[in-house]
């Protein structure tokens, strides 16, 4: 017997997915800030990739584990997901308050592996608690809606770097040899820890969860009834019986994930040395003009976020999602090519409309097809499929960089273009879901 959902109003889905606002700013100064600290402390380009493996491995291992159990609980007084996303930005909001303390690059190193623990904790409930609340008509634009406060997320993130160091950052001179992180850093910091539990902390209490029924909460009582290491276990047996288990669509999504997320991290590793190739910048210079990149294509996202709904509606899912991965693609070919500076700006357009696809309509079609009682799990299984690209990508670019594309990062910005093409055909293959 399945719980009959009441449609929400506007305010409503607003305030359910506010809590996303903080953990896209922790992911934005994970993206823009983290790996400027590593070089404050003294980590070499060449460590860098290295350095960075708590991003998928924590998502490969937190994020299904988290959904199982999350599948498995229910407090009265809590609910199955809240408790877990706050825990999440309790530890995300204490690891971004110690991180420009850090003092040494090891320590910095550790306070990422905890803050991506606390970051992976808080998204895969989240991304199953719209599924949970919303009724089908509806999935598209909540998961849509999460895409606005991505976008809006970074676009703070990185607004406040730019900003602070303007305003503070002509206070302090840094001597290139000392390990020492700018005090400008620090408040960009400050306010995602604020924000990471402020803003989870609105959702909790603005939006209750729907119980189980009767089914689900008898299910629920014979769960809790287990051993301790029974209960331990079954979130595995659950992922490896939900992945055995798992629709004929989510294995297509997998392949179309696999060129995305790959081209997308080729993207953020390479875009500020492509400007040094093909604008002649100095590496100052291409960090500014990345930055603005960056935030572009957020403000895109915010703009088209919602816009997509209707869109997704009339043409379908499937349909919108092709299109707006052909359109990135599009985007990362013609970026090399433009030797202006300000006019190689506007291809983040259209990668803000695949950006705010990609991270909205793939949850909408998904959600609508798996079982409400495994929601949490496939989920965290459709994180896998973004994390495992991105250690592959990590593991086998900088062979391919260096013996077949002639060390070049306009190249691998080519590359990645070619790959967001490949990914829009395979995207071809889903089963149409509205």
């Amino acid at each position: 017997m399945s719980t009959r959902k009441p449609q929400l109003n506007f305010w409503q889905i607003f305030n359910m997915n506010v809590g996303f606002l903080g953990i896209q700013f922790s992911f934005g100064l994970q993206q823009t800030a983290v790996n400027p600290i590593f070089s404050f402390l003294g980590a070499s380009h060449d460590d860098l990739p290295l350095l960075n493996l708590a991003g998928p491995v924590t998502g490969l291992i937190i994020q299904p584990i988290v959904g199982a159990i999350s599948d498995k609980t229910w407090s009265p007084k809590w609910g199955r997901r809240k408790p877990f996303f706050l825990i999440g930005a309790i530890i995300g909001s204490l690891c971004l308050f110690a991180f420009p303390y850090s003092p040494s690059l090891w320590f910095a190193v550790g306070l990422l592996w905890i803050l991506d623990v606390g970051n992976n904790m808080a998204m895969e409930p989240y991304r199953a608690f719209v599924g949970d609340k919303l009724p089908e008509k509806q999935l598209s634009f909540g998961y849509q809606m999460q895409s606005l406060f991505v976008g809006a997320g970074i676009v703070l993130a990185n607004a406040s770097i730019f900003l602070f160091q303007d305003w503070f950052g002509g206070q302090e001179t840094i001597d290139d040899t000392a390990k020492v992180i700018p005090t400008w850093l620090y408040y960009s910091f400050f306010i995602g820890a604020i924000l990471s539990i402020a803003t989870i902390l609105w959702s909790v209490l603005k939006t209750p969860e729907i119980p189980p029924n009767a089914d689900e909460l008898e299910g629920i009582k014979k769960h809790k009834a287990l051993p301790l290491i029974e209960r331990i276990k079954i979130p595995l047996v659950e992922i490896f019986s939900a992945i055995k288990d798992m629709p004929k669509f989510m294995w297509r999504l997998s392949a179309v994930y696999l060129f995305q997320w790959y081209a997308l991290f080729i993207y953020w590793q390479f875009i500020s040395p492509m400007f040094e190739e093909s604008l002649d910048f100095d590496k100052s210079q291409a960090l500014s003009q990345a930055a603005k990149m960056n935030t572009t294509y957020n403000i895109s996202t915010i703009i088209f976020a919602l816009a997509l709904v209707p869109l997704a509606m009339k043409w379908g899912g499937k349909r919108t999602y092709v299109v707006s991965l052909f359109l990135t693609a599009i985007a990362m070919l013609l970026i090399p090519n433009i030797q202006d500076a300000n006019l190689v700006i506007l291809p983040m357009i259209l990668f803000g409309i695949g950006w705010a696809a990609m991270m909205g309509i793939p949850y909408a079609m998904v959600s609508k097809i798996v079982p409400q009682e495994r929601r949490g799990v496939y989920m965290g299984i459709l994180n896998m499929m973004i994390v495992i690209p991105m250690g592959i990508q990590t593991l086998t670019f900088g062979s391919i960089v260096k013996n077949f594309l002639d060390n070049s990062a306009v190249n691998a910005i080519l590359f990645g273009g070619v790959c967001f093409l490949i990914a829009s055909v395979l995207a071809l293959r889903l089963k149409k879901t509205n």
